[in-house]
């Protein structure tokens, strides 16, 4: 498959977009995404007879005869060696919730083409009318056999967690659920350099995060794979801690695993002292708060489109501030990440998408800014176009390393 970022609209489809019987002023975005963003396209051309007999019958019999044979051949023979599902259920896109699946798909659509744009992977998506976790598992598996990886999206936790977990207990092709380990690979990326520039490590760190969603909870986790010192994660109702009661089962665990030093109540509370904010909930955090962390403190604040802390009150009292948002240094985007990691998976035709494989993508990011470290360059841009193919590398090798490589 090459999908390619076209769009086969008219030009004069290209002026208009949803608007052509109303009076409401042009709109940009809906013109862009008239017709959809994307399309498939052949990678063999059918010009005659002899081209058709060979990509369609009767040649075509030949190639599914020896994938019969040797089931490991489709990955040489069709596009399942560099093309991923991207699969959503509709019910948390971006900052606007449980949508579904139809209104989805302009964001699955997006996705596509970020993973061809920035890692050269090309990507199909597929939005669910189903929000049952078993329909979910069981149609992703129907529909594994036609491609090399699984890019789950925006799917509400805490079924997000479950769904990831069975479908790689099931598959023998990554699964990965971008809005936990994306998030997490690229805010460990821009830690490890924010630490590198004020002299000190992971390990002397406390970290503070807002929300106990999809992100938040694998950011802790990885964070606490990678090293830090310390994190403790706060919901709406307080820091999550050992002695509540009101804990789901993944809540549970996170506070079995977290808070070391035993906080409790409030997130502003624990923001005392502490020398990191991450922020995946939205909401806003107090100016007060934040003045009372740690000095040489680090602020990610990553809502969008409204940052839990602005950087001009962030600016006031951390050494490096960063935000989900393209205007402001330092953003935090996944866009950075998975692109690379599928690639390097695909690849080296992974069966999955190991610790050790997100760690090497984060600390391959953060080798990019090298030399160039700076408070307000502590995370290359999405379009830097050294990233992917760091990851790529890091991730490809981390694999063959860890025994989940094919080749």
């Amino acid at each position: 498959m090459a999908a390619e970022i076209v769009n086969p609209r008219s030009d004069s489809d290209t002026d208009t977009g949803t608007q052509n019987a109303s009076d409401e002023p042009f709109d940009p975005a809906f013109a862009l995404h008239r017709g959809g963003k994307m399309a498939v396209q052949a990678t063999v051309p059918v010009r005659d007879k002899d081209d058709l007999s060979l990509a369609y019958t009767p040649g075509v019999a030949k190639v599914c005869s020896a994938i019969a044979e040797r089931p490991e051949l489709v990955y040489d023979y069709t596009w399942k060696s560099q093309v991923v599902a991207v699969v959503t259920d509709g019910t948390a896109v971006l900052g606007l919730g449980d949508i579904g699946p139809e209104a989805s798909l302009p964001v699955m659509e997006g996705k596509a083409i970020l993973f061809k744009q920035f890692g050269g992977v090309d990507a199909v998506p597929i939005a669910l009318a189903t929000t049952d976790t078993d329909e979910i598992i069981d149609t992703v598996v129907r529909l594994a056999p036609s491609f090399g990886g699984v890019n789950l999206e925006d799917i509400s936790a805490p079924r997000c967690f479950e769904i990831e977990r069975r479908l790689q207990e099931r598959l023998d092709i990554p699964v990965f659920h971008d809005d936990q380990h994306g998030t997490a690979i690229v805010t460990l990326a821009a830690l490890r350099n924010a630490a590198k520039l004020t002299g000190r490590g992971l390990g002397d760190l406390r970290a503070v995060i807002s929300g106990a969603g999809a992100a938040g909870v694998a950011i802790a986790k990885f964070l606490l794979e990678a090293g830090i010192g310390d994190v403790a994660v706060a919901d709406r109702k307080g820091v999550v801690s050992r002695d509540r009661e009101d804990l789901t089962p993944v809540k549970r665990e996170l506070a079995e695993l977290t808070n070391k030093a035993g906080l409790s109540g409030s997130l502003e509370s624990a923001l005392a002292g502490a020398d990191v904010f991450i922020g995946v909930s939205g909401g806003t955090v107090p100016e007060p708060a934040v003045a009372s962390m740690a000095p040489g403190s680090f602020v990610f604040a990553m809502a969008n489109p409204n940052p839990e802390v602005h950087p001009e009150i962030a600016h006031k009292y951390a050494a490096v501030v960063a935000t989900g948002r393209s205007d402001f240094p330092n953003q935090i985007n996944n866009v950075l990440a998975f692109p690379g990691i599928f690639a390097g998976a695909l690849q080296v035709r992974a069966s999955r998408i190991t610790e050790g494989m997100k760690i090497a993508a984060a600390e391959a990011l953060a080798g990019v800014v090298g030399d160039e470290l700076a408070a307000d360059y502590v995370i290359p841009s999405p379009f830097d176009e050294r990233v992917a193919p760091a990851v790529t590398a890091a991730v490809a090798a981390a694999a063959r390393a860890e025994g989940v490589a094919r080749r």
